[in-house]
């Protein structure tokens, strides 16, 4: 194994507890009308930026639309990691299925998660793509979703025939199930013989693809200082969280709490692997008794669109001040940040305190 693959493992990681801390962070400081409306916003930004070209690179654009819609979802979620079920039962009626563990959901944070905001989910994307496709009666109907209980999330797409209602589009019937399938005989992408560095690579940045998303579209709806409060908040706290498991994955050393030049090497070389496989361009150097990491750019987000760059900047950082205060607490970092017309410059200065 390469030294990069475990740390695209750890950037996956990383994003993917992000993500839902996020989630669940609303729904407790600010209720679920919010963060119902936060997964709404958030997926139907993905849908209409990612959808139709991706029917293309996946060469479903020939399809029905019922099964090119459920295979789409099962495809692209595979390229990222996550296990799907499909099952076409005719050109107009095509099921998908998201079994546990769900991946959006990760761990016992699903307790926390209502009916209401896994359904936005649904309403923001699979509920759209018929409108997309020109095709008017194209809707979704969900049989089943895991944080009520059920088996997965699951559901088909069903071509009616008909023009449908808005609130036609998706619909609930969880008297219904999806057929029996065998595992063994499920479709095939080419990534099956993809090398293990090139299947992490795409999982990685398929976690990244919903911090992208999740900046502008938080900006959006609360409004930058709020975004960046309630991002910053849950970022500080996975990187708290998540250091120890992550620099494990890359074969470093957790609970240093030496608070010396040493230690300050140690988490510099943490957060520049970390932010490498990424893809950001990162260096390290001592300088004054203290190890100093530059990032030139920040790609993450060269090519959003943010009503306030540093609020989101700010609001993204705290992972990594989190991150640092669970390496060794008697660490001191200072971050520098600039955005102008030559674009990002930013650097964390290591320190003993």
């Amino acid at each position: 194994m390469s030294a990069s693959e475990p740390a695209y493992r750890a950037v996956g990681t990383l994003y993917n507890a992000l993500m839902t801390a996020l989630v669940i962070g609303l729904v407790s400081r600010r209720g679920s009308d919010t963060a119902r409306e936060y997964i709404f916003r958030h997926f139907r930004r993905q849908h209409l930026e990612k959808f139709k070209p991706g029917l293309q690179k996946l060469g479903l654009a020939g399809e029905k639309d019922a099964p090119a819609c459920a295979l789409y979802h099962y495809h692209s979620n595979a390229l990222g990691g996550v296990k799907t079920g499909y099952l076409r039962e005719s050109d107009t009626k095509a099921w998908v299925r998201y079994p546990p563990p769900r991946w959006m959901w990760k761990g016992t944070a699903i307790a926390a998660v209502p009916h209401e905001v896994s359904a936005a989910f649904l309403h923001g994307w699979h509920g759209h793509n018929g409108v997309s496709l020109n095709n008017p009666g194209l809707g979704f109907v969900c049989t089943g979703m895991t944080v009520d209980g059920k088996p997965g999330l699951e559901g088909y797409y069903c071509d009616y025939g008909r023009p449908l209602k808005e609130e036609e589009r998706v619909r609930f019937a969880y008297d219904e199930e999806m057929p029996r399938i065998d595992w063994k005989t499920q479709p095939k992408l080419a990534t099956e013989s993809w090398p293990e560095e090139r299947r992490l690579r795409t999982y990685r940045s398929y976690a990244m693809g919903y911090v992208q998303t999740m900046l502008p579209v938080l900006q959006d709806l609360l409004g930058p200082q709020d975004a960046q409060l309630e991002m910053g908040r849950v970022a500080r706290l996975v990187g708290l969280q998540f250091h120890e498991e992550t620099a494990r994955e890359i074969d470093l050393p957790t609970d240093v709490e030496t608070g010396d030049l040493d230690s300050a090497r140690l988490f510099a070389r943490w957060l520049t692997t970390i932010l490498a496989a990424e893809g950001e361009e990162v260096s390290a150097e001592e300088k004054d008794g203290a190890v100093v990491v530059r990032m030139e750019g920040w790609k993450l987000a060269r090519e959003l669109q943010l009503a306030d760059p540093l609020a989101g900047f700010d609001g993204w950082n705290e992972l990594w001040l989190g991150a640092a205060g669970a390496h060794d607490r008697f660490l001191k970092v200072e971050t520098s940040r600039s955005y102008g017309d030559k674009g990002w410059q930013a650097a964390w200065r290591i320190a003993p305190r």
